[in-house]
């Protein structure tokens, strides 16, 4: 669910602050990612209050969208971890422009040899989110660095939490902007496996529809993902250090790391 503009006013004056004590206090590092993270709350502040008309192919200066930034749109309309086919299908129905797939397999490796090379020098990284039993990169799904840790961590439930989330954004983009031809069948692909959300009828099931199904069933399993999600996410902050923390621990780590009790 979006934040309220109030919402995202709030977090941005309290991010400011922490930015100018992190750089008061020579923690440059620290300032640069709460830079970072306050230009994404920025740009969704806009984006509630004035509306989202979708980024276009080109700049002003007539020079081409980079594939981070593509993708970059596409994860922060679903708001949620996503496998890059699931990026390919959200940019081809809202985003003008276009993916080529194979450049996405080595986007993660791209995103993390800059960030060791020259850590934060970047308003964001398009990161794999975490496993919240080992901490490690989980195969094949995208996040953006600037996310709260928490909702870069994935459990046993996140799985279908993120996808109802994402299908809840996605049909309440299209209520804003309204979809072609590939933004219905996003529309269907979603619906179809959310109970109730009017798939299997002989009209198109309604944005609407599908937003209250999927917050219904949300109901049922966001609070327990959620509590995995904190725990995990304290364990990295205190396990990690803020490359492992943005792209996974790596195997060596892995072996001496406690693991969360069962």
């Amino acid at each position: 669910m979006e934040e309220t503009p109030e919402a995202l006013e709030e977090r941005i004056a309290g991010l400011r602050q922490d930015v100018r004590r992190a750089a008061a206090g020579g923690d440059r590092p620290r300032a640069r990612a709460l830079r970072g993270e306050l230009k994404g709350l920025e740009a969704a502040w806009e984006r509630s209050v004035l509306g989202d008309d979708g980024p276009q192919d080109r700049r002003p200066d007539g020079s081409m969208v980079p594939l981070r930034e593509q993708v970059h749109h596409a994860l922060t309309l679903l708001g949620a971890p996503a496998a890059p086919k699931l990026v390919l299908r959200v940019h081809e129905a809202f985003f003008p422009g276009e993916i080529v797939a194979a450049r996405l397999t080595s986007l993660r490796r791209d995103e993390e040899r800059s960030f060791r090379t020259a850590p934060y020098s970047r308003p964001y990284y398009l990161c794999a989110a975490l496993t919240a039993d080992l901490l490690a990169p989980a195969r094949g799904l995208l996040v953006v660095s600037t996310w709260p840790l928490q909702r870069r961590v994935v459990g046993p439930l996140s799985a279908r939490t993120d996808f109802l989330t994402a299908a809840t954004r996605i049909a309440e983009h299209t209520l804003r902007v309204p979809a072609g031809e590939a933004g219905r069948r996003l529309l269907w692909r979603f619906a179809a496996s959310i109970p109730g959300a009017g798939a299997g009828g002989v009209t198109e099931p309604r944005p609407e529809q599908i937003i209250d199904a999927a917050r219904s069933e949300l109901e049922v399993h966001q609070e327990a993902d959620r509590q995995q999600r904190l725990r995990a996410a304290g364990r990295a902050r205190a396990q990690l250090d803020d490359a492992g923390q943005l792209f996974g621990a790596r195997l060596r780590d892995v072996r001496g790391m406690s693991r969360p009790a069962t």
